[in-house]
């Protein structure tokens, strides 16, 4: 009788799971987005850089149900309009405040509405 020989066991290879694991970092990296697709320039209300307030009123507050200039309700496509009224320069300082419930892209959407119309000054307070 023969005594069985025995096999030496296979060990399996890792080379095709690193190669996907490979793979699978370099499309990672290369569909993912670094850096910031849109910047917003937002002064905070107490800075030192800027000029002191001047001229009447210019308080925008963001609620959920919409928009107030002054404490009066406004569309928000006639915002501009009614500001250009109310300031001298496009440097004016306006005031945004948003309110409890107002939505964040809200906000995103005035300040886009007013740097489109000109306006340099807009500062956020809480």
């Amino acid at each position: 009788m023969h005594i069985a020989e025995t096999r030496k066991r296979r060990t399996p290879s890792l080379t095709p799971m690193i190669d996907v694991v490979f793979l699978l970092l370099v499309f990672f990296m290369l569909a993912s987005r670094f850096g910031m697709d849109m910047q917003i320039p937002l002064s905070i209300a107490g800075g030192s850089s800027g000029s002191a307030y001047e001229g009447p009123p210019r308080l925008v507050d963001i609620t959920a149900e919409g928009l107030l200039l002054n404490g009066n309700t406004i569309e928000r496509s006639a915002l501009p309009a009614r500001l250009s009224a109310l300031t001298s320069k496009p440097s004016d300082t306006i005031i945004l405040r948003p309110k409890s419930g107002a939505k964040l892209q809200a906000m995103v959407q005035i300040l886009g509405d007013l740097g489109d119309a000109g306006f340099t000054q807009v500062v956020v307070v809480e």
